[in-house]
């Protein structure tokens, strides 16, 4: 299709010239659609705008957004993992409880399995000039299940609740350093503006549903969330059973479509192998979580559906940078390139991930700079890194880490690959409630390891893994890693507004990494649903939510 400038023209009038740059990219053939798509809703520019932009450009128009025509009133049944808390939306940490949760309250927009960020109670947003401040418009005419209507104090409340240290809310790892409490201004009944510690140019993503505890409830809400589960969402608590589960009916009063599932049940479960067998046995019709491991059989099941969403989920590999052997990057490198990574993706992962390249810059973002190698196996360069660091002969060394998912596995792996330079790796591996402890330095096996492999959940935008496990001061940093010309780097990108801007710091980040490699990124893990035959509209994300409003049974 040829380019139509007067369209061009026109639209570009009304744009900011951060807006009119990424429909150059997208023009000039710097910017591809997928990534001009997904960093323009980031900006706050809505679909059917980047599809008429896209056509325009002589790149044809969008894929439909359809509703799904499923028949209505069936009753969908899931297995997730039992919620390991009491639910409230302030602390809540672990996959069963936000899933729950999600089921009633929504967010402000909403992180698509594309990661296109799609209005949800929010219809729109937009950052000033440096990306200080950004502002959302509220949708109107949104009811909470107790009755009142969304406006902007409710927004407020929420947001300054997790922005509290007081509250010790689990999205501090978001908004420490980017937003504080009493940084979110009520403008009027339908406009919030969020004034930043610092430009940050993927704010919106901490809004969304890709910080899980950011939804919106009553700003009357004083605790005890499991009494009202109140929020906006499209389904209404029925009824919830601690360590049991929870059923839902679908919400009349709600703003939007209503949910085609007249009821949902989550039966709780505390292991893979009873979830599995539920599905085969039709007692569930879906599987929230499945690991690639534990659920080979479903794979090649007839009577069973996965759903495959790339993502940017993995387990790092940390390596302490401040002590021991080491200490020294050409031994972390060396390391490193003893991991065989296409028997990774092709063997552990039985082909459902993508390769890591030891940042956290996965094939997912698009503001990743593929121009930069992969890194591969390479025993031989290995040997002489370990001659050049005075440790030819090797040295012994404890990894320790969780029992979850294929963690073990891959550990094993990692301790054969590196008997082939002369490193004895032991391993400890304990429950999770072991490896965490308390989470913070001096109390956490996890941060006070020499050595350890953590997994680390899917992120619509890489600034949290940017941070809080690299940076300097970073609350997670198990590597012990400091470095400032790494910090002005991820400050850099995350101040950026411009994707081809946040694509160069990428590159420069991805190679400052591979030098000094104080975490090894293996691969990222596709995030897989199991459905039963005939189950159709159902959406995952890859932070364990599901959406169940389109769901139908045949």
């Amino acid at each position: 299709m040829s380019k139509n400038y007067t369209i061009l023209d026109l639209i570009r009038r009304y744009r900011t010239p951060l807006e009119n740059h990424l429909i150059d990219g997208l023009v000039d053939g710097r910017v591809s659609r997928r990534d001009f798509v997904r960093h323009g809703s980031l900006l706050g520019l809505s679909l059917p705008l980047l599809g008429r932009i896209g056509m325009a450009a002589g790149l044809g128009g969008m894929p439909s957004l359809a509703r799904a025509k499923g028949a209505p009133g069936a009753t969908i049944r899931v297995a997730s993992s039992v919620p390991a808390a009491t639910i409230d939306p302030v602390t809540i940490a672990d996959a069963g409880g936000l899933l729950v949760m999600q089921q009633v309250a929504e967010f402000l927009c909403v992180d698509g399995p594309d990661l296109v960020l799609q209005p949800a109670l929010a219809e729109s947003w937009k950052p000033n000039d440096n990306g200080t401040v950004w502002t959302f418009k509220l949708r109107k005419g949104v009811k909470f299940h107790s009755g009142g209507e969304m406006k902007a104090e409710d927004v407020v409340a929420s947001i300054d609740r997790l922005a509290d240290p007081a509250n010790s809310s689990n999205a501090l790892s978001v908004f420490n350093g980017i937003l504080q409490k009493g940084a979110s201004k009520k403008v009027d009944d339908y406009t919030v503006e969020f004034h930043l510690d610092a430009p940050n140019g993927n704010f919106p993503y901490m809004l969304s549903s890709d910080n899980y505890n950011a939804v919106i409830i009553p700003a009357s809400y004083k605790g005890d969330y499991e009494k009202s589960f109140d929020g906006t969402g499209p389904f209404r608590i029925e009824k919830y059973t601690a360590k049991v589960g929870a059923s839902f009916v679908r919400n009349e009063d709600y703003w939007g479509p209503k949910a085609l599932p007249e009821r949902t049940e989550f039966t709780f479960f505390t292991d893979m192998q009873p979830q599995i067998l539920a599905l085969q046995g039709g007692q569930v019709d879906i599987i929230n979580q499945m690991p690639v491991l534990a659920g080979v059989a479903l794979l090649k099941d007839p009577n069973i559906d996965i759903i495959s969403l790339k993502s940017s989920a993995h387990q790092q590999l940390h390596m302490r940078c401040d002590e021991g052997p080491l200490k020294d990057a050409r031994v972390r490198r060396a390391i490193a390139l003893c991991l065989d990574r296409d028997k990774l993706a092709a063997g552990l992962m039985k082909g459902r991930s993508a390769l890591g390249n030891d940042s956290p810059f996965a094939a997912v973002y698009p503001s990743t700079d593929t121009s930069v190698p992969q890194r591969k196996q390479d025993i031989a360069q290995a040997k002489q890194l370990m001659e050049a660091a005075g440790l030819g002969q090797g040295f012994k060394i404890t990894m320790t880490t969780e029992r979850y998912l294929e963690i073990p596995e891959y550990a094993q792996l990692i301790q054969n690959w590196v008997k082939e330079i002369g490193v004895q790796l032991d391993l400890n591996i304990l429950d999770q409630s072991g490896y965490y402890g308390d989470a913070v330095f001096g109390k956490s096996n996890w941060l006070d390891s020499v050595m350890g492999i953590t997994d680390y959940g899917h992120r619509g935008v890489p600034n949290v893994y940017l941070a809080a496990p690299l940076k300097s001061e970073g609350t997670w940093n198990a590597a012990h890693f400091k470095n400032k010309d790494y910090d002005a780097l991820a400050t850099s990108y995350i101040a950026a507004l411009d994707l081809e801007a946040q694509k160069a710091d990428a590159g420069k980040i991805q190679k400052l990494l591979l030098e000094e490699t104080p975490v090894i990124f293996g691969y990222f893990y596709d995030y897989l649903t199991a459905t039963a035959k005939g189950v159709a509209g159902v959406q995952p994300t890859a932070m364990s939510q599901l959406f169940l409003d389109k769901a139908s049974k045949a």
